[in-house]
């Protein structure tokens, strides 16, 4: 259950995911220099817009694909403070695959799968990038890329993985759903 799983905040206090029950989570695994790093401004609004109604969201921070998160968890958060306004929590930067990605996102891989990336101009790049370096990238459940997102409902189950190249409209209209 997404309620016996913990994290830690960029300020190094624990976050026991207990604390969210009740509440729809969004998951979000985030860098700084990535082309996709401008969906910080559309899940700030998701966050302007359901937070009173249950909407909390978890960013974070991954260094893990291209180097694209280089700075200290209060580099980073500066960053996003600076040139997104974000008000969300941000979690200390942390590995999502791996031997040493946190339990969360283990467990997170184990509900929902990649399933495939939808129509985006960084589709095709992605999809060569990765077949490149292995013909069976596409059947693992590691988290490909940065800003890839989970939901997870009132219930603690997790509800939909979104790739990043998801229209960030079909994440607003699942979270709605289940708000």
């Amino acid at each position: 259950m997404i309620y016996d799983y913990e994290v830690t905040k960029g300020n190094g206090e624990k976050l026991s995911l207990s604390e969210y029950k009740g509440k729809v989570i969004l998951i979000v695994n985030t860098a700084t220099g990535c082309g996709f790093t401008p969906q910080y401004a559309p899940i700030e609004q998701l966050y302007k817009d359901y937070h009173d109604k249950g909407l909390e969201i978890l960013d974070i921070p991954c260094n893990q694909f291209g180097a694209q998160a280089p700075g200290s968890d209060e580099e980073i958060h500066e960053f996003c403070t600076l040139h997104y306004n974000t008000t969300f929590p941000q979690m200390k930067k942390s590995d999502v695959n791996g031997e040493n990605e946190l339990p969360l996102y283990t467990y997170l891989k184990q509900q929902k799968g990649f399933e495939g990336f939808e129509e985006h101009e960084y589709k095709p790049l992605l999809e060569k990038m990765f077949a490149e370096h292995d013909p069976e990238w596409d059947k693992k459940p590691d988290i490909k890329w940065n800003f890839t997102k989970f939901v997870v409902d009132r219930e603690g189950n997790v509800a939909a993985r979104f790739e990043p190249t998801a229209d960030m409209k079909k994440i607003e209209e699942c979270i709605r759903a289940l708000l």
